[in-house]
């Protein structure tokens, strides 16, 4: 008899989240229901076509199981249970909805498992708190893939990924563990692609935010491509390798004890034949928020903590919070007003 196929409700189809339904519906042991946004008009008509150095360079109109433009309620709409919810949105807590708010009709309590494919520290916390009898699984990703057009996406460096469980208390450990590697069969089915059971969650995670926590706020504030930072020299000396140096020592002052080679490999990971612009950068020219809290809000919160001192860091989230409020404002988020207790007025 055959194994019945996982049920997995994608959340966020931009580059991360559409090579990931793609691997997992390929792969024939899933079944996604894709929610799109802005580009649901253009997959409903015209399918997706990927050009990807994995999956094969002239993939034309495909398309997931199911297609929609809302969360599905599967009260509500009387559905079977998702077996996995994976949220690959970016994750902007300090503006409403949050991703807790954002899944929760779709989470059956104690069955769906909810996988983070999100950058940052912390992230896992508002979820426990909101179902507290569900796997909370942590996916942290590298890969690189564009959205060209609606629709329309090149993946041009090897999905690569590290799948384990966030500890949650109500939720046994073993239960953590197996739906992580049930998602991980399923992930990765045919074998090919660089997707790992990891356990040390928090491990990874730091290590991410040795790159993250650096070029991609440092980007940011520039407007400046990887490639041009490390010609400069003096961007890399005055910003990057002290936030670099600073998330290194956060993360051993919080228990996680980093290779040294950690950040002079960070400073070299992209190359230099193009002109990349981390995801922050690309955010603040389309006008879009940026993920600051759980990329360098939390670690630095996480370091001050513990005595460390983390001056480099704490100036540029002082930049990045009223940038990011400028954006909120021209959304039409904020109301640039005095609030009672502002000693400024």
């Amino acid at each position: 008899m055959a194994q019945a196929k996982a049920r997995v409700l994608l959340v966020g189809c931009g580059g991360v989240g559409t090579m990931a339904g793609y691997a997992l519906e390929t792969g024939g042991r899933a079944e996604v229901t894709a929610v799109m946004r802005s580009n649901y008009s253009a997959v409903e008509r015209n399918g997706i076509d990927i050009d990807s150095i994995e999956h094969g360079h002239d993939i034309k109109a495909w398309r997931p199981t199911a297609v929609r433009k809302t969360i599905p309620d599967v009260n509500e709409e009387m559905l079977q249970p998702f077996d996995f919810i994976l949220v690959t949105t970016k994750n902007i807590p300090d503006v409403p909805p949050t991703v807790a708010d954002i899944i929760a009709s779709a989470v059956t309590p104690g069955k769906t498992a909810i996988v983070l494919s999100q950058n940052g520290l912390n992230i896992e916390k508002p979820l426990i708190e909101r179902f507290p009898t569900n796997p909370i699984i942590s996916s942290v990703s590298y890969i690189s893939v564009t959205e060209t057009t609606h629709g329309k996406f090149l993946h041009d460096d090897k999905d690569a990924q590290k799948i384990g469980p966030f500890y949650s208390p109500d939720v046994a450990p073993g239960m953590a563990e197996e739906a992580a590697r049930r998602y991980i069969a399923a992930y990765n089915a045919a074998g090919k692609l660089d997707v790992s059971f990891d356990a040390d969650v928090k491990f990874a995670r730091w290590r991410k935010l040795v790159y993250n926590a650096s070029y991609n706020p440092v980007s940011a504030v520039l407007r400046m491509d990887t490639a041009r930072m490390r010609m400069s020299k003096h961007i890399i000396d005055d910003l990057i390798q002290p936030i670099m140096f600073e998330i290194m020592a956060a993360a051993r002052a919080n228990g996680v004890q980093l290779p040294d080679d950690v950040p002079d490999k960070a400073i070299r990971v992209d190359p230099t034949d193009n002109a990349f612009k981390p995801s922050m950068c690309q955010d603040i020219e389309k006008g879009n928020l940026m993920e600051i809290e759980t990329i360098v809000g939390e670690p630095l919160r996480g370091g001050e903590a513990c005595g460390v001192q983390m001056p480099t860091l704490r100036t540029v989230y002082g930049i990045l919070k009223g940038m990011q409020l400028t954006i909120m404002e021209k959304k039409g988020l904020w109301e640039p007003e005095f609030k009672d207790g502002n000693p400024y007025q």
